[in-house]
């Protein structure tokens, strides 16, 4: 056996953007003779090997095997029957569409002379620095995919995507194509569960069985969506446990139209399939062209659903953020949207920041209306230029002060739409998604800019660096608030128009590079109506996201428990706002909207000018005790020790500390009983031999409960809390005592 070790690394497959190198070493092993790959990594091993037909086929992804334990060879499938023939259940690697296959292909393409036919077979395996390419051909076609593996020493997660080159005479079409598929151990028992949701009720955790047939989850939007978010889990059972059981789940780090298919074939073979959206895609490539998919990514654990977004979540924060493997801590924000809407002006937004620095915010963000003739949502977008007479002097007073009061300043932006009231789409109506002679279909009084457009593409860079480079703004809210209609680009020959779902996103992705890499100290959220653009792919260029335009507090505990399972607490924002709440008319305490938006990155959005100095008193205290404990929140380990769902009234989080000195504890009631008692919380985590003493944010357990105790007690005799009334909740840190 010839054994290679190799240090691996993250790069995105769009090359725009830059590769980020790896700690740690999982290891690779090359079986020669049997013609075996095997990848361990954290607590997986992954293997897939070449069987006698030629095809690559997974042969094993879980837990972390010894070395020396058996793995292949790769055997052809047998025949069932005359409609199964020899290899056509296979679990390929990546399969194109073509001999005698059933499974879902992850490549079909069509050339120019009519052939359809795609048979992709093992060519050779080469080593490129820190990534394993397994390159697959069909000769007589003169198509070429190279396979890229990565994986994570840490964490086992595993990174796949695919180069598809045309090296025949001919022009072809590419149909669809995935990134990767991931075969699952054949069983007839697995269920699934993915993430839906709307505008203001986003991110629902849904559980459903695997039968035979295909479960799609896709958008068709032009971007991410929320309806379903490219996020999958697959277990044993329909009895999910937080801390037991074998769970498979992955990630799509793509921001466009996607696609993620879950089959199951008559002899139980579960096969996952995830890349761009095959629906009205079509990307042709002249003979020397090439097309990249995004990555997949994927991992496994046998410690249940908890650990699965445990991993998720450190991986995130030390692979795939732009600051990784350390990003800073989200400072605590203030947003003026909801105390001026477009209403804004230099003297409101100065008191605004005085109160919000006596309040100890560290971020004063200015929402929308500051540009253009933005004086309602039906006017101004694509103008990116200061509203005089709002600003007579410009922004640069207003910052000034701003940063006189100690904190950093923010704009509210959206580059990528534009009003059919704006300069902009004045000068430039053609710049705009559309089909001529065509309706062009408005959403929020707004139109998408074609970024596919090298010249939309370069205007909006250039807009924006004009912006950063005359203002010393550190951080951008990038929002997003429509999706795509009439996805037309006319400019280009009709064979090439289908590119933009590719094209339009691999710009987005360069426009945020270039910012970043020209403006290094600015940050960037990604928001889309609330949470309709979160991805890995976002992500890696973004270091923060918006969950949801719906900030009542109860409804975000659902909110933000359903964005845990894929996302990490640390890149979440939540704001306390007003009371009642303008979503649903919700009435809360201001104690219960603190600890409610402390889960996640901390921010305020209300019309903090009316609070009472009690209220200002409380939000003082809140903050404070907030900067003590984020790094906990934002960057430890996250357990979910009671969901809240339709019929349970309960929440409770527990953030560990990376060094497991802070343990921070949150428990909610959305509605009281009068004859029940709060659950027990049972902590986990800790370290049973330590001792904990814990302190009140807000909120106390029952009498008699010690001042400390070991970390023993308090995973398991547990700790009784004092919630009896609606909207209750309570706050404690737990910290280790002695070394």
């Amino acid at each position: 056996m010839i054994r290679t070790k190799i240090r691996w690394m993250l790069a995105l497959s769009l090359a725009a953007i830059p590769t980020m190198g790896w700690a740690g070493a999982p290891s690779l092993h090359v079986d020669a003779t049997h013609k075996v790959f095997r990848i361990d990594a954290g607590d997986i091993t992954y293997a897939m090997g070449v069987n006698d037909d030629g095809a690559l086929q997974t042969l094993y992804w879980g837990g972390r095997l010894q070395a020396g334990d058996p793995l292949g060879p790769a055997t052809l499938p047998k025949s069932r029957s005359s409609f199964d023939p020899d290899g056509a259940n296979t679990p390929q690697e990546y399969a194109g569409w073509g001999g005698p296959i059933t499974i879902a292909p992850d490549l079909k393409v069509h050339f120019a002379d009519g052939n359809r036919d795609l048979v992709l077979r093992y060519d050779s395996y080469r080593i490129d620095k820190d990534t394993l390419i397994v390159t697959l051909r069909d000769a007589k076609a003169g198509v070429l995919v190279d396979l890229t593996y990565r994986a994570d020493a840490d964490t086992g997660i595993l990174g796949r995507s695919a180069h598809i080159v045309n090296r025949s005479g001919q022009a072809l079409i590419v149909d669809s194509a995935a990134a990767a598929s991931w075969n699952l151990p054949p069983a007839s028992d697995y269920s699934l569960r993915y993430l839906t949701g709307t505008w203001a009720s986003e991110w629902h955790l849904r559980t459903r069985p695997i039968t035979p047939g295909a479960t799609v989850l896709e958008s068709r939007r032009g971007s991410t969506g929320d309806q379903n978010n490219p996020w999958f889990a697959i277990a044993h059972g329909d009895a999910w446990n937080e801390s037991h059981g074998r769970v498979w789940f992955g990630a799509l780090a793509w921001s466009g139209s996607w696609s993620i298919r879950i089959d199951q074939d008559v002899l139980n073979q579960v096969r996952v399939t995830g890349g761009f959206n095959p629906f009205d895609f079509g990307y042709r490539l002249q003979p020397g062209q090439s097309l990249d998919t995004p990555v997949f990514y994927a991992g496994y654990t046998d410690q249940g659903i908890g650990e699965a977004s445990r991993l998720l979540h450190r991986f995130e924060l030390t692979r795939v953020l732009p600051q990784a493997p350390a990003p800073r801590l989200r400072p605590v924000l203030y947003n003026s949207w909801e105390a001026t809407e477009f209403k804004v002006n230099e003297s409101d937004q100065e008191r605004l920041a005085e109160k919000a620095a006596a309040l100890g915010v560290e971020r004063f963000v200015i929402d929308d209306g500051w540009f253009g003739a933005r004086d309602s949502d039906h006017a101004g977008l694509g103008d990116w230029t200061v509203n005089r007479q709002k600003f007579p002097n410009g922004l640069k007073p207003l910052i000034d002060k701003v940063h006189g009061l100690g904190m950093s300043f923010g704009l509210w932006v959206e580059p990528e739409m534009v009003n059919p009231d704006s300069d902009l789409y004045r000068r430039h109506p053609d710049w705009v998604l559309h089909f001529d002679g065509r309706q062009r279909s408005e959403g929020r009084h707004q139109l998408v800019l074609n970024l596919a457009r090298e010249d939309v593409r370069q205007y909006v860079f250039d807009v924006l660096d004009t912006l950063l480079s005359q203002n010393d703004i550190q951080f951008l809210k990038w929002d997003y608030n429509r999706n795509w209609s009439e996805p037309g680009w006319p400019q280009v020959a009709a064979e090439d128009q289908q590119k933009v779902y590719v094209t339009y996103v691999r710009h987005l992705y360069d426009i945020l590079h270039r910012l970043r890499q020209k403006h290094p100290g600015v940050e960037i959220e990604s928001c889309s109506g609330g949470g309709a653009r979160v991805d890995l792919g976002i992500m890696s260029l973004t270091d923060e996201v918006w969950p949801s335009d719906n900030t009542d507090p109860s409804d975000r505990l659902s909110i933000q428990d359903g964005f845990s399972y894929a996302y990490a607490p640390g890149v979440m924002m939540s704001w306390v706002t007003g009371s009642p709440n303008w979503v649903n008319n919700r009435q809360s305490s201001l104690d219960f909207r603190f600890l409610s938006s402390m889960q996640g990155g901390l921010g305020i959005g209300a019309k903090i000018l009316e609070w009472t100095p009690a209220e200002q008193a409380t939000a003082r205290q809140y903050i404070a005790a907030y900067k003590d404990i984020r790094a906990t929140v934002q960057q430890g380990r996250l357990y979910r020790l009671l969901s809240p769902g339709e019929q349970v009234p309960y929440s409770a989080t527990e953030s560990v500390a990376g060094d497991g000195r802070q343990t921070v504890l949150f428990a909610f009631l959305r509605q009281g009983h009068e004859a029940s008692d709060y659950p027990t919380i049972y902590l986990q985590g800790l370290d049973a031999s330590a001792r904990y003493r814990w302190r009140s944010i807000h909120g106390k357990p029952v009498a008699g409960t010690p001042a400390q105790a070991s970390g023993a007690y308090w995973m398991n005799h547990g700790i009784d809390l004092l919630l009896h009334d609606d909207l209750d909740a309570a706050g404690l840190v737990f910290e280790r005592v002695g070394s």
